[in-house]
């Protein structure tokens, strides 16, 4: 696996300025309060915040760990999330297609010579195709967390979802630690199961050949109590700090880039698949 060394924060260096992007102010995404899509938004946080469990987390990495359910190419899985839509986004109601394309190609622009992160925002969706696989929206999107500890404030919905979770009346899970070491790492941590895990599991079963950037991006871009919030520092290695960077400047393509002028699929797919064909080509097992 290729490792990209850098010796900066390339957040403060590839800024777009993003203060307005497609319409909107940078405040009015990801508003949890009010909006058109709430009670649906509220309602998939809940029903995550009451199902994921330790057990529950444990359950489904057991499951889809070996990857040996299908067997499909990038652009077959792809093109399955024409029907997906995310139910737990308050931003859009469009099929995450499009979505990937569009957080793409905003690296794309941005970061012009950085090929391997182009298709890191046209991938990191894709393990959402667990929906159309009989997972329920709660265990496939929406933003991930830490099991087995203490939940932290800036996870959405914190004060109001948990409470039937029987994980926090668990005294070996509801302390600050639960049953992590102090700054263990981010890679000994069970994770709320949904696409990001899915999607990881499936890049280290098929050996992408991306820098580890890629696979800190994939794994953690959903982890906005982490990269955005601040919180769960404690757990963190000095490894997870220097990749935090990458996922934060990947964040606001992925955010920022949500809008209603849709890009056209056929017209992007033959630069996407060279980069398919050069770091995860053929047939992957997923």
């Amino acid at each position: 696996m290729k490792v990209v060394n850098l010796e900066f924060d390339p957040s403060e260096i590839y800024r777009p300025g993003l203060e307005v992007e497609n319409g909107k102010a940078k405040e009015e995404y990801r508003n949890f309060k009010e909006g058109p899509l709430m009670e649906r938004v509220y309602n998939t946080y809940l029903l995550m915040h009451t199902h994921q469990t330790t057990e529950f987390v444990r359950k489904k990495n057991e499951e889809y760990g070996g990857c040996n359910h299908h067997r499909m190419t990038i652009m077959e899985a792809l093109d399955l999330l024409d029907n997906v839509v995310d139910e737990s986004d308050p931003d859009v109601d469009v099929p995450n297609s499009y979505h990937a394309y569009q957080t793409a190609e905003g690296i794309r622009k941005a970061h012009p010579d950085k090929d391997w992160f182009h298709l890191v925002g046209l991938i990191h969706d894709i393990g959402k195709i667990l929906a159309l696989a009989g997972e329920p929206q709660w265990a496939v999107v929406g933003d991930t967390f830490p099991v087995s500890c203490k939940v932290q404030p800036s996870v959405v919905f914190w004060d109001s979802t948990f409470h039937n979770n029987p994980d926090v009346k668990n005294p070996l899970y509801n302390t600050k630690y639960g049953i992590y070491r102090p700054n263990c790492g981010l890679e000994h941590i069970l994770m709320s199961w949904g696409h990001d895990e899915y999607m990881y599991k499936v890049m280290r079963h098929n050996k992408f050949a991306l820098p580890q950037e890629a696979y800190y991006v994939i794994r953690f871009h959903s982890f906005y109590p982490w990269h955005t919030g601040g919180d769960y520092m404690h757990l963190c290695s000095e490894e997870d700090l220097k990749m935090l960077p990458w996922v934060k400047e990947f964040n606001k393509f992925d955010l920022y880039t949500k809008g209603e002028d849709l890009p056209d699929p056929k017209e992007l797919k033959p630069y996407y698949q060279s980069l398919v064909d050069k770091y995860c080509p053929g047939q992957l097992c997923w």
